[in-house]
């Protein structure tokens, strides 16, 4: 990213083979970086993190192992990992060939999937698990309902709330992304372009609202979803509260707000909290190596094209996820 702007300020560039300088981190060969909005949304407005232009984004990696600092235990060179680190700023990110990562944040690659996969997957599943099971408090036989489930998010939460025993609603907007979300187990489909979101899960629910509902898409979709939430629900958002939200209904309903951004770590420096994204894609890599979760990889670009993919991106309505291969 060579400044602030359009997908054009992304240019192939030769910049140093980067060097361990602590002893807790590892130098790893990247095989595929997966893209995400919010890889998008820093090249139009500058990083988060502070740095210097050229800056390499790109928050998620796959790759093996290269050379680990002096404290490194649990990973050695050959080893193939997958993880959501870099693409802030400082340090580095991940449309590269080489990066520089901390050990504890990074995860053993399941063997069942390829690299492209692998790529694809950290920032989703970390969000989707911590909005789900660590905000919600998700439980067996809960009713779940997930916005854009055809989206990346939303594809993994789906699969998610099947695996911890969930009845899942979730919203799409063709017979295509229809057709998705029921392969991957969905239970409720709505379709929101000719359907009433909030009315359909209440007659889902026989009147009483879903357990919990997970809003990945925002601004009046939120609020739409106050009254499809029972009373004692959870209703958890990656994006912004709305400014015009109904709090007089959410307290007299006794509804849970919770907020997901799963950068904070990174952008905080949490040790802890990066150790725990860690653990939950170990956690997901058992799911994955058996197959009962997968992330799907809707295009598959060279890293030179790296702009075309962030062109995809800010086109919207996208299924799965984009990957570059490097």
């Amino acid at each position: 990213m060579t400044a602030a702007g359009g997908p054009e300020v992304l240019q192939e560039q030769q910049l140093s083979k980067p060097e361990i300088t602590d002893p807790t981190h590892m130098l790893v060969r990247l095989k595929a970086a997966g893209i995400n909005p919010v890889d998008t949304k820093l090249r139009k407005g500058g990083l988060l993190m502070p740095g210097t232009l050229p800056a390499i984004l790109g928050c998620d990696g796959a790759g093996v192992v290269e050379a680990v600092g002096s404290s490194v235990s649990g990973f050695s060179p050959g080893d193939e990992v997958f993880f959501c680190y870099g693409g802030l700023g400082q340090p580095s990110g991940n449309y590269a060939e080489y990066n520089v990562i901390p050990s504890f944040a990074a995860a053993k690659k399941p063997a069942a999937i390829d690299f492209p996969e692998a790529a694809a997957a950290p920032l989703v599943l970390i969000t989707a698990w911590e909005a789900l099971f660590d905000r919600a408090g998700m439980q067996a036989g809960q009713k779940v309902f997930v916005h854009a489930g055809a989206g990346g998010v939303g594809h993994v939460a789906i699969q998610l709330a099947r695996i911890a025993g969930c009845k899942v609603a979730t919203t799409v907007s063709d017979d295509k992304k229809a057709a998705f979300v029921t392969s991957l187990g969905a239970d409720c489909i709505i379709n929101y372009k000719k359907q009433d979101v909030a009315k359909a899960l209440l007659e889902w629910t026989d009147g009483l609202g879903v357990d919990i509902a997970f809003d990945t898409v925002g601004g009046p979709a939120f609020t739409q979803l106050i009254p499809a939430v029972r009373v004692y629900g959870d209703l958890v958002s990656i994006l912004q509260v709305p400014a015009d939200t109904d709090w007089k209904t959410l307290r007299l309903r006794n509804i849970r707000i919770s907020q997901e951004l799963m950068l904070t770590p990174m952008v905080l420096g949490m040790t802890d909290a990066l150790a725990h994204h860690a653990d939950i894609l170990a956690q997901c890599a058992a799911h994955m190596q058996a197959r009962r979760l997968g992330v799907h990889v809707t295009q598959l670009l060279h890293l030179e094209q790296a702009a075309k993919a962030h062109q995809l991106i800010e086109a919207g309505s996208m299924s799965g996820k984009i990957v570059l291969d490097i």
